[in-house]
C-alpha cells in the first residue's frame, strides 16, 4: 500500500496539505492534494524533486503546473471517479464556507450589540441599558446556534474529507497493484525502488534485489490453457505474498511470468536465503484442476540476486539481478544465482 502512514501523521499530513493548497493558485481538489500529500509525506522523490523546480521559477502553481506534475508523477485515476471525487470535496468545502459566512456574520452583529451595550454602560445611560442588554441576551442565543452550526458542519467535512482521502488511498492503491497476482505492478514497483534508492542504507548493509522468473511457462499455457496460466501467476503472487511480509520486503510482479523482490537495508546473503525458500516453496506447489482436485502441474522458478553498490541507481541495479536469472536459466533452472 502506497499510503501507509498512521493516523495521527496523516492528520498532521493533511492540515500541512491544505494550508500548502492555500498558498497556490491551483484549484481546491484532489489533484492538488494528492501532489503536496506525497511531497510532505516524502514517499514521491522524483515528485519532490520536480515540484521544488518549478517552485524556483514559479512561487504560485497554477491548475497547469498540478495538472503537470499529477500527471508524471502521480499515478493515473480513472476520470469518472475522479470527477467524483473533486466534486464531493468541492460541496464539503462549500458547506464550510458557507456556515463559516453565516457564523462571521452573526459574529460581527454581536459584536456591535455588545459595543452599544458597553457603551451604555460607560455612559451611564439608564434608558438605554436595558433594550441594549436584551438585545445581547437574545443574539446571544443566535451566535450559540451558529457556532453549533458551523462546529457541525466542520465535523461533517471533516469525516466526508476522510472518507474522500480513504478513497484517494484506494484508488492509488489498485493503481499500484497487479489485479491478477494481488501484488505490486511493474509501476507500483519502479516507484518503490525509486524510494528506496534515494535513501542510502546503512553501514554493512544494502538493498538487494531478487528477479524471478517461472521455468518454461510458455509451455505452461500451451499445454493447459491460459486459464491455468493465470492461475500459476496467481499462486506465485499470492506465495511472495506471504513469504515477504515482512518491514522493508516488499513483492512486484515486474512482467508476464517474471517476479521481483525488494530487500531495503539487507545483505546478499539474507536475499539468497529468501531466493532460495521461494524457490523451494513454488517447487512444492501443486496446481489442481478445479473441479476434481487433480493434480495438474507442479512448476518451477529460477531465481537472480543482486545487491546495491556504491555508484548503482535502478537500471544498474535491475540489470545485475537480470544478468544472475539469466545465468540460472543457463545453468539448468530451478536454481538462484548471485550477481
Amino acid at each position: 500500500m502506497r499510503y501507509s502512514e498512521p493516523k495521527d501523521q496523516s492528520a498532521v499530513l493533511l492540515r500541512m496539505a491544505v494550508q500548502e493548497m492555500g498558498r497556490h493558485d491551483a484549484a481546491l481538489n484532489p489533484l492538488t492534494y494528492a501532489v503536496w500529500f506525497e511531497h510532505l509525506a516524502g514517499i514521491n522523490q522524483r515528485l519532490s524533486q520536480a515540484l521544488e523546480a518549478r517552485l524556483k521559477k514559479t512561487p504560485r502553481l497554477d491548475d497547469n503546473a498540478i495538472r503537470d506534475l499529477y500527471g508524471l508523477h502521480v499515478a493515473e485515476v480513472d476520470d469518472g471517479t475522479l470527477a467524483r471525487i473533486g466534486l464531493e470535496l468541492q460541496q464539503a468545502m462549500q458547506g464550510v464556507q458557507a456556515s463559516s459566512a453565516t457564523t462571521g456574520h452573526t459574529a460581527g452583529a454581536y459584536g456591535e450589540q455588545l459595543d452599544g451595550l458597553s457603551k451604555a454602560l460607560q455612559d451611564g445611560d439608564a434608558k438605554m441599558l436595558s433594550p441594549r442588554l436584551r438585545d445581547v441576551l437574545a443574539h446571544t442565543a443566535v451566535m450559540k446556534t451558529a457556532v453549533d452550526t458551523l462546529r457541525d458542519e466542520l465535523e461533517a467535512s471533516r469525516r466526508r474529507v476522510d472518507e474522500l482521502c480513504n478513497d484517494m488511498n484506494r484508488i492509488r492503491e489498485e493503481a499500484l497493484t497487479d489485479p491478477l497476482s494481488g501484488i505490486l505492478n511493474r509501476k507500483g514497483f519502479d516507484q518503490k525502488l525509486a524510494h528506496t534508492l534515494a535513501h542510502r542504507p546503512p553501514a554493512g548493509r544494502a538493498h538487494c534485489l531478487v528477479l524471478i522468473d517461472i521455468d518454461h511457462f510458455k509451455r505452461v499455457n500451451d499445454t493447459h490453457g491460459h486459464v491455468v496460466g493465470d492461475t500459476v501467476i496467481r499462486e506465485v503472487g499470492q506465495l511472495l505474498r506471504r513469504s515477504t511480509a515482512e518491514p522493508g520486503v516488499s513483492c512486484a510482479r515486474y512482467g508476464g511470468e517474471e517476479f521481483a523482490i525488494l530487500m531495503e537495508g539487507s545483505t546478499a546473503a539474507q536475499a539468497l536465503q529468501l531466493a532460495e525458500t521461494v524457490r523451494r516453496l513454488v517447487k512444492a506447489l501443486k496446481v489442481r484442476r478445479r473441479n476434481t482436485n487433480e493434480v495438474l502441474l507442479t512448476i518451477t522458478v529460477s531465481a537472480g540476486v543482486a545487491a546495491w553498490v556504491l555508484g548503482d541507481d535502478a537500471t544498474s541495479l535491475v540489470a545485475s539481478a537480470d544478468a544472475a536469472l539469466y545465468r540460472s536459466k543457463e545453468n539448468g533452472r530451478d536454481r538462484v544465482m548471485v550477481a
